[in-house]
């Protein structure tokens, strides 16, 4: 199934394309984003790609196998720090883009265990060469756990009776199976919405979610190239991000918002506002561009693009700060 790139050109846009720059792709997936901004770049441009699914490594060396501009590398965009820096590229990166959401040949591949609707092994690992599959977390993990995982992760207010069941069914034989974890919560969810009358989504959506985001550690890689990000990009280097859930989307947020502002809190000192600039500068290293949604035609066109918020802030060039410039808040 073809992949279709959710505010693909809103992404692009907001990069602000240096035709002679150098750009990251975090998350290549089929390749999308990665084709409209070489399709920007001249010769002298470049793109270094991330992903760690083998097969989207694959996907990216077949397609652009003949364009000097281009390299992809099988490594989560969390180790992105440790790449740039050995290729001396540190403070040099113009745009980073990550694109948050699953790809749809990830998710309609019923082996890579993503999807409730289509059966296949209780996988879940964006990278199938390293790491604890979804099944083996389930058969190991405690009901604590399972709970704590569903309701912080998936925000399941089901979260306990579902773990609980977990527990019942895999005293009987392993949960081996995506049909076999879909039933049993289904079958903790489906009678309450019967009640309520309430089918917006399928009933296993946000406990896979939650079980996808952990055994991938999606939020500690968010949090990681979060910290990393003043050091990776240029003076005036975009950050882009589209995230697909609120966690995932509060996160990005709370670092654009924490880290756009000159005073944090305004002692009551009396200083000049030079003095105060000098004092609390450090603690401003982004401008705040601002947030897109997607269309209604794109929600239209793609249900994928319902939940999707891009956000973008810009590296600030420290020999230059204009407090007014980075008033605008999230």
């Amino acid at each position: 199934m073809h992949h279709k790139s959710v505010l693909l050109h809103e992404a692009i846009e907001a990069l602000n394309i240096d035709p002679s720059g150098i750009y990251i792709d975090g998350t290549f997936g089929s390749g999308g984003h990665s084709r409209l901004i070489l399709s920007k770049l001249t010769k002298f441009g470049r793109l270094i790609a991330f992903d760690k699914d083998h097969l989207s490594v694959e996907i990216g060396k077949t397609i652009f196998n003949q364009d000097s501009r281009f390299s992809i590398v099988h490594m989560s965009f969390s180790k992105a720090m440790n790449y740039v820096h050995n290729v001396k590229l540190l403070g040099s990166i113009n745009g980073i883009l990550l694109d948050l959401g699953i790809c749809e040949n990830q998710l309609f591949d019923a082996n890579r265990g993503f999807s409730f609707i289509k059966d296949g092994p209780l996988d879940m690992r964006m990278d199938i060469t390293t790491g604890q599959t979804a099944a083996q977390w389930i058969a190991m993990s405690s009901q604590e756990h399972i709970t704590w995982v569903l309701k912080n992760l998936g925000e399941e207010r089901f979260c306990k009776k579902i773990a609980k069941s977990i527990l019942f069914h895999r005293r009987i034989r392993p949960i081996v199976r995506t049909h076999e974890l879909s039933k049993i919560v289904s079958d903790i969810i489906v009678p309450s919405r019967i009640k309520k009358n309430s089918w917006n989504k399928h009933p296993a959506t946000r406990s896979f979610l939650a079980i996808r985001m952990h055994i991938n550690k999606e939020l500690e890689a968010i949090a990681k190239v979060l910290k990393d990000m003043y050091n990776l990009l240029s003076n005036k280097g975009r950050l882009v991000i589209i995230s697909f859930n609120s966690l995932e989307d509060r996160l990005v947020k709370h670092f654009i918002y924490k880290h756009s502002r000159i005073f944090p809190e305004l002692p009551k000192l009396a200083l000049t506002e030079s003095q105060i600039i000098n004092i609390f500068s450090s603690s401003c290293q982004f401008k705040n561009i601002g947030k897109i949604i997607p269309t209604k035609q794109e929600i239209k066109e793609n249900i994928r693009a319902r939940s999707a918020i891009l956000r973008c802030a810009e590296k600030i060039d420290k020999t230059y700060i204009n407090r007014y410039d980075l008033s605008k808040t999230i």
